[in-house]
């Protein structure tokens, strides 16, 4: 499938900028947000966006790109390790779930959203993609929240109610918003830590000396579902 309009949601500017840096022939252009650059891969035009860490400014982004017409977004970034997956690999998660989305208190089950959609799929076209272009695994179920994961309490809790394979901050966010608009989505994520005690010291140093392993992959993932592999 082709893609004429690409939008690239990137959270933290560690991820951002080895991305946009690789680029050669871009342009800046004016969004909300402080980094925005566009360019060209093959005959699809692609934007990318750094947004800011969490779940706000990732559906922020995510509908900023829907209304500028793009027919894909995609995402990548670090995610903690919960079940079935190990430092330093790479994931593509086929659902999408808010853990910190919490209406249990009025009978509800956690991260249940009354009368709608709160279960959130990855699209099947650009995973599989994904999946030849960078050798990245399915994995099933990516949990996101406005919290980063560091304690062994709230890890077991996530393993206990959702059966994840990782934690995020972005990713359902940015899948709420193409469940809304129609628009396919995918995430390669690499586990960066077990979100445990000791996480923010794994999530550092993968982000600080082994993010550039991440951009080739997320590159080589964009580059082929342009046609340019």
């Amino acid at each position: 499938m082709f893609y004429k309009k690409i939008g690239i949601v990137i959270a933290d500017e560690d991820e951002y900028a080895p991305f946009v840096n690789g680029i050669k022939e871009k342009h800046e252009y004016n969004t909300p947000f402080k980094k925005s650059v566009s360019f060209k891969v093959g005959g699809s035009e692609v934007f990318a966006v750094c947004c800011g860490i969490g779940k706000v400014n990732a559906a922020s982004a995510a509908m900023l790109f829907a209304e500028r017409g793009c027919d894909a977004i995609i995402n990548f970034g670090l995610s903690g390790g919960l079940s079935g997956v190990r430092r330093g690999q790479f994931i593509l998660p086929e659902r999408f779930v808010e853990h910190d989305f919490d209406l249990t208190a009025l009978g509800y089950k956690p991260c249940e959203k009354p009368g709608q959609v709160y279960i959130y799929e990855a699209d099947e076209n650009l995973i599989d993609c994904f999946g030849a272009a960078c050798g990245a695994s399915r994995a099933a179920v990516a949990v996101c929240g406005d919290r980063f994961v560091n304690d062994r309490k709230t890890r077991d809790y996530l393993i206990d109610v959702f059966a994840p394979s990782s934690c995020d901050m972005e990713t359902a966010a940015i899948a709420s918003v193409c469940h809304i608009t129609g628009i396919p989505f995918a995430s390669l994520r690499r586990i960066s830590d077990d979100a445990s005690d000791a996480a923010a010291d794994s999530y550092d140093k993968m982000n600080k000396t082994e993010g550039k392993t991440l951009v080739e992959a997320f590159t080589d993932c964009l580059y082929y579902i342009c046609g340019e592999v």
